[in-house]
């Protein structure tokens, strides 16, 4: 898999108009083709230590296994699961239990946690495949023939009312508990992680974000932005959270955008 992928990509986080300190956090690993956004909580700067232990195991995992892929795991693989497919859920798995026992040996870290999404350019059978896996509201995106699509679903109490058709869209803008996360990094030792496999064409641009992002900007101004910039990527992952900014900033934001240029 080593050097076959073209990949293009740029990467960007800022604190935001109304925070101190920045929690997010994000893991660029081209080498190993693994794009990282963790959008951290918890009081105390908490959010930013959950997130910087997710980003440190995740890239040692990757490490560890990317020079000698017969490691042993410290969790059994899913044999309906592709090599790659195991690789990312364990990585994402191992940094849950490493938050955890951190939360549990310092009581003022007690309760923090991240949210993750993350992709990985893997194979199966030859051919190249994109793998997204998730935990908590950070998003993973897909702009293709000029339309953005979002390729996530929030693990949020807000996103779980609006699949049971309890509230719509216009009442899910303003609804009261929007923060409420049910899945995450850090909050129980057993992390659902939730993974999707992609082939991707030539030209596709994968974007991950933070809800400090997806929660300012709507998803057409965004694509709006992509469609404009999508030639410089740098150019465009600025404007995207300079935008987040000018709509009020109340969050950190952080993306990652990696354009496939083919295998």
């Amino acid at each position: 898999m080593q050097g076959i992928v073209r990949i293009v990509h740029a990467a960007r986080t800022d604190v935001g108009m109304k925070r101190d300190n920045n929690e997010d956090n994000l893991l660029v690993y081209p080498e190993q083709h693994l794009f990282c956004v963790f959008d951290g909580m918890g009081g105390h700067a908490a959010g930013e230590v959950a997130s910087g232990i997710a980003v440190r195991e995740i890239k040692e995992f990757f490490e560890l296994t990317g020079k000698d892929p017969d490691a042993t795991w410290p969790f059994k693989d899913d044999r309906a699961r592709t090599y790659d497919e195991n690789r990312l859920v364990t990585a994402i798995k191992l940094a849950n239990a490493r938050i955890m026992e951190a939360s549990e040996q310092d009581t003022t870290k007690k309760n923090m946690g991240t949210t993750c999404v993350t992709l990985l350019f893997g194979e199966r059978n030859g051919e190249v495949r994109v793998l997204v896996a998730h935990a908590g509201d950070s998003r993973g995106y897909l702009l293709r023939d000029n339309k953005l699509k979002r390729i996530t679903v929030d693990h949020s109490l807000v996103e779980e009312y609006l699949r049971m058709g309890k509230i719509s869209e216009e009442e899910a803008k303003n609804f009261p508990q929007k923060n409420i996360i049910l899945r995450a990094l850090g909050q129980q030792r057993q992390v659902d992680v939730e993974i999707n496999a992609h082939d991707p064409r030539p030209g596709d641009l994968f974007m991950l974000c933070s809800d400090g992002l997806s929660g300012m900007v709507e998803d057409k101004f965004m694509e709006s932005i992509l469609l404009k910039q999508s030639g410089n990527l740098e150019a465009c992952a600025k404007k995207l959270l300079d935008t987040a900014n000018a709509n009020g900033g109340v969050d950190n934001s952080t993306v990652i955008l990696v354009r496939y240029e083919g295998a």
